[in-house]
């Protein structure tokens, strides 16, 4: 089995130093996904637990797992209540950042789900545009646009 996750001195060779190394990204990904510290840790647990199900047929566990979390995150938002904002006092969460880090947090926080969700894929998981299309199911020329959109928005909102 190709492992893509990669720790130090080596491959990661079970589930076990791959759920070590890579639980708290996943989290963190849910999180700026979802805006909710309260689920990001299900989220990223749930996408663990399907890596685990699949780990002698899942080549790449790490990709895998993000697009878990990814097709976690969407689901969890289809079902939550749209009269509550994504930016909601996640104080939790907010411990530790500076007044810039917030206020980008709360600027991606607004921004269109599509746009929030390749932003995220290319700046923090730093995905490339390729596979940003490949794990979200859309063309790569949609994800400039998104990418292009958002940042433009965000420049807008910040200054």
């Amino acid at each position: 089995m190709v492992d893509d996750a990669v720790v130090s001195g080596g491959v990661a060779g079970t589930f076990e130093e791959f759920f070590a190394t890579r639980f708290a990204e996943l989290s963190r990904l849910a999180f700026l996904l979802t805006g909710s510290s309260a689920v990001s840790d299900e989220i990223a647990q749930d996408a663990c637990e399907q890596v685990l199900r699949r780990w002698d047929e899942v080549e790449h566990p790490r990709a895998y797992a993000r697009r878990a979390v990814i097709s976690g995150a969407r689901s969890w938002g289809r079902r939550r209540s749209r009269r509550v904002s994504y930016a909601v006092a996640e104080t939790d969460g907010a411990v530790g950042l500076d007044a810039d880090a917030l206020a980008v947090r709360d600027v991606l926080a607004d921004l269109p789900v599509a746009e929030r969700e390749v932003l995220v894929l290319r700046f923090f998981a730093d995905l490339r545009v390729d596979d940003i299309a490949s794990a979200l199911d859309i063309p790569a020329g949609t994800v400039k646009s998104h990418i292009h959109r958002g940042l433009v928005r965000m420049k807008k909102e910040l200054s």
